[in-house]
């Protein structure tokens, strides 16, 4: 083929009917989705795309009453009081009760007094949420926000679909951020940020709101084996706050914090197994006798209380709540999966039809438009989001021009694509947080082709390699490794699958590859609707020639747990976006 042209400037074809962006702003209540009648051929623009408001999601309940005022958890045997408990982190109604802050799409939430309190929606999709205590100096929490572009955001909390009091850049290289509250006895609450290489570094924070951290720390490396770190407070009685740490194996691990600013932590004691069982841990800091809470969150949304049993331990769990199939609660212990949580299923008609994930493993019910809205010639991609919305990326090709369907009112990103007979966009190859989009060419060559985070452009493309026509599946929507990089799979004709890596650098973007196993040739269809189970990672669904459909967890090790079923009636599509 010729040379690829990057367009600086969308263009819209002329006289073709304007696309309204598919809005997944309460996506866990589908309404109707929409398309038109238009006429039947591949020229595109002319037929609608639209996705009607939706209803107000299902929002989860909290079950377990307020309790009084109770005594100060014992102090773990072998331990020494040295500093006052850290006080809430998070009550923004000054009931002296914890709240909760979490979001459902772009819309947050705070669950006040056991009841949920909507803020409101962002524009931007905040990729996590942390609610560290008071950070400016001035009575009342804050919180901080990262966004795609690895920015850090704090707010005060009636400030949140507004402008942030500060914010700071280079974040991105950053996987995760524990809210930790102090550290080391200065009175100020910090935080800790590991890399992707597995090096922690703690912020210790200034209490001036201009400024609100000093330059980071480095306090040790190996914590990459680490799927969920939180930090929920003070675990053993002695007044300074903790961090828990679960491996692959469902382990969890205290490392109890020290109060000095060069060593906050000493080294790790194991608290108990079988943690494998829950999606999410959050700390929620200290509560209100003074020691620590932990929430755990089950794959069906019900939520667990966890309180210290004196022993630097944890004492039985209690009922905590259900319905907590939210996209993310503040204080969360993975690494939070941004991006597509969607999947579209086409007919031979050319009818789609769209499901969302739902964060225990399943959809939601299909919604579907008028049959054969998008017959012809179409060459569709649903990508993980090129903008910083969060929401996946629908994309045509039509006569070697890229268009942006979703985010851009059918709008031209580029021309010269008429010789490639792949594109996925699996999310941000690069590091910079924009996602990217990968084009594979008639000869087996792969190309890497950076978005700008706009939708609208995409810079001129990179090489990634040959022999890629050995794959007949190349498949990808976020992270399936666990370490917060957007990875691919691909399936040769043998029926072998294989995880390729990502490794943040445009130049190279993917690790060599590793084996993840065979017997894959048996699947008609092989998709990613992004993280179905809540995890924080993205999943599989595979497809058999009976139509029965299959959801494979990603372990965060590089490889998919067993597969389970989600259903029959699958090979009523020709193909899975």
């Amino acid at each position: 083929m010729g040379g690829f042209v990057s367009e600086t400037t969308p263009v819209r074809p002329t006289g073709r009917r304007r696309l309204v962006a598919v809005c997944t702003a309460g996506i866990l209540s589908l309404g109707a989705f929409a398309l038109g009648t238009g006429a039947q051929a591949a020229e595109p623009g002319t037929h609608s795309f639209t996705h009607p408001k939706t209803a107000a999601p299902q929002l989860p309940h909290l079950t377990v009453p307020k309790t009084g005022k109770a005594a100060k958890t014992p102090k773990a045997s072998g331990v020494t009081q040295v500093a006052t408990p850290a006080p809430h982190r998070y009550d923004v109604d000054s009931d002296n009760y914890d709240d909760q802050l979490f979001r459902i799409g772009n819309t947050l939430y705070n669950s006040l007094a056991h009841e949920n309190a909507e803020i409101g929606a962002t524009s931007e999709q905040f990729v996590d949420l942390l609610t560290p205590g008071d950070l400016d100096g001035v009575p009342g929490p804050e919180v901080l926000a990262t966004t795609s572009a690895g920015q850090l955001q704090m707010f005060a909390p009636g400030n949140l679909t507004y402008g942030p009091s500060w914010a700071g850049n280079g974040w991105g290289v950053y996987n995760k951020l524990v809210a930790v509250d102090d550290l080391t006895g200065d009175g100020r609450a910090d935080i800790v940020a590991r890399d992707y290489s597995g090096g922690l570094f703690l912020y210790q924070g200034t209490g001036n709101g201009s400024a609100p951290f000093k330059a980071k720390v480095s306090i040790g490396a190996g914590w990459a084996q680490y799927d969920q770190l939180t930090g929920p407070g003070d675990i053993d009685g002695d007044g300074i706050s903790d961090l828990v740490a679960r491996d692959a194996s469902g382990t969890l691990w205290l490392y109890r914090g020290t109060g000095s600013a060069t060593k906050p932590f000493a080294g790790r004691t194991e608290i108990g197994t079988g943690w494998g069982q829950y999606n999410q841990l959050i700390g929620l800091g200290n509560g209100d006798t003074g020691s620590a809470h932990l929430w755990a969150r089950a794959v069906d949304g019900s939520l667990y209380l966890y309180t210290p049993n004196g022993k630097g331990g944890f004492a039985a769990r209690q009922s905590n709540g259900t319905g907590f199939n939210v996209d993310l609660i503040a204080g969360s212990g993975s690494i939070p999966y941004w991006g597509k949580k969607q999947l579209i299923g086409e007919t031979p008609n050319g009818t789609l039809y769209f499901y969302a994930t739902l964060d225990n493993g399943t959809f939601t019910p299909r919604v579907a438009g008028p049959n054969g809205g998008w017959a012809g010639d179409f060459q569709m991609t649903y990508a993980n989001a090129l903008t910083n919305s969060g929401l996946p990326s629908f994309l045509d090709r039509w006569e070697g021009v890229l268009y942006n369907v979703s985010d851009a009112d059918y709008a031209q990103i580029s021309t010269g694509w008429g010789g490639y007979n792949l594109v996925v966009g699996p999310g941000d190859l690069s590091g910079d947080g924009k996602g990217d989009l990968l084009g594979r060419d008639s000869s087996g060559k792969l190309y890497v082709f950076r978005g700008y985070g706009d939708g609208l452009r995409l810079a001129g493309r990179q090489l990634v390699g040959s022999g890629w026509n050995a794959y007949n599946a190349i498949v990808g929507a976020g992270d399936f490794s666990g370490d917060g990089r957007a990875d691919i799979v691909a399936r040769d004709a043998s029926g072998t699958l294989y995880l390729y890596k990502g490794t943040g650098n445009a130049a190279k973007p993917f690790a060599a590859k590793v084996t993840i196993g065979t017997g894959w040739g048996q699947y008609t269809q092989l998709a990613s609707p992004g993280d179905m189970d809540g995890d924080g990672r993205a999943d599989l669904l595979a497809v058999n020639s009976a139509g029965t459909a299959y959801r494979y967890s990603a372990t965060g090790t590089g490889q998919f747990k067993a597969r389970v079923s989600i259903g029959s009636g699958w090979n009523a599509y020709k193909k899975l976006y």
